[in-house]
């Protein structure tokens, strides 16, 4: 049987707090997001493989007006040591809030690699 050990909950809160900054960003200024990237980051999109955080920015912010919300989240520990997968489930008003625009299901999987400053950056983003 699995079990969540204590020093899961706090990879838990970390998974949580930089997914509802990632997306209260994405949402409201995308450019913002630069800094939760590196040189080295890639994103998959609609069959891209994008490499660099100036490439990812542009294409991000090429994405029209969207409002998200996260229904859903899990997270497990990487063999990088001090870095995580996530798995994000929710829905995506594309065009607009939500009373402007129809609500998609999306699913996104980062592999969130640590800083020396005690955060992370987006190294892949599915």
């Amino acid at each position: 049987m699995w079990s969540i050990k204590p020093e899961d909950n706090d990879l838990i809160e970390k998974a949580k707090r930089f997914m509802e900054k990632y997306y209260r960003t994405f949402d409201a200024n995308r450019a913002d997001l630069v800094n939760l990237f590196r040189e080295e980051s890639v994103l998959a999109f609609e069959g891209q493989q994008i490499k660099g955080k100036e490439a990812i920015l542009a294409k991000l912010t090429s994405i029209p007006e969207c409002h998200n919300e996260i229904a859903d989240f899990n997270c497990l520990r990487h063999r990088t040591p001090g870095s995580m997968l996530v798995w994000v489930c929710g829905q995506t008003w594309v065009g607009g809030t939500k009373d402007k625009a129809d609500a998609v299901v999306t699913n996104q999987m980062f592999h969130l690699m640590p800083t020396p400053e005690g955060g992370f950056y987006v190294g892949t983003q599915i």
